[in-house]
């Protein structure tokens, strides 16, 4: 009787490393683009805060200009579509700026990054 012949375990398996590989490259890709995702609304949320600051930091000394300086103060890309508001009541100045946060993973909503900072009104008398 002739002994069958066996299929060696390892020819079996062949392209099975590159089927897993196949189904994990899109989870990788999904992760890598949700991490980078998280650091672009943290930065822009810290140009939103930078942009208030210096806004309502300028707006109080000087009386004026407070929406151009915190334009100024961030990059120029997010500046341009950056809304810069600023308000006096009484002896404060309070500047308020909205940023359109871009998502790159696709189906996520993101909010805008909306940032407030107050600042006493110090500016000489006879300005703004």
């Amino acid at each position: 009787m002739p002994t069958p012949t066996r299929t060696p375990r390892r020819s079996r398996d062949r392209g099975q490393v590159a089927l897993e590989y196949v189904g994990f490259v899109p989870i990788l890709l999904l992760v890598a683009l949700c991490a980078i995702q998280l650091g672009w609304i943290a930065y822009v949320n810290e140009q939103a805060d930078t942009a208030a600051r210096t806004a309502a930091r300028v707006q109080a000394r000087t009386g004026s200009g407070g929406a151009a300086a915190g334009k100024a103060a961030i990059s120029p890309e997010l500046a341009a579509t950056a809304d810069v508001a600023v308000s006096r009541s009484g002896d404060a100045v309070t500047a308020t700026v909205t940023i359109p946060i871009n998502s790159i993973v696709p189906g996520l909503d993101v909010q805008s990054a909306v940032r407030t900072a107050t600042m006493p009104y110090d500016a000489p008398e006879g300005a703004g």
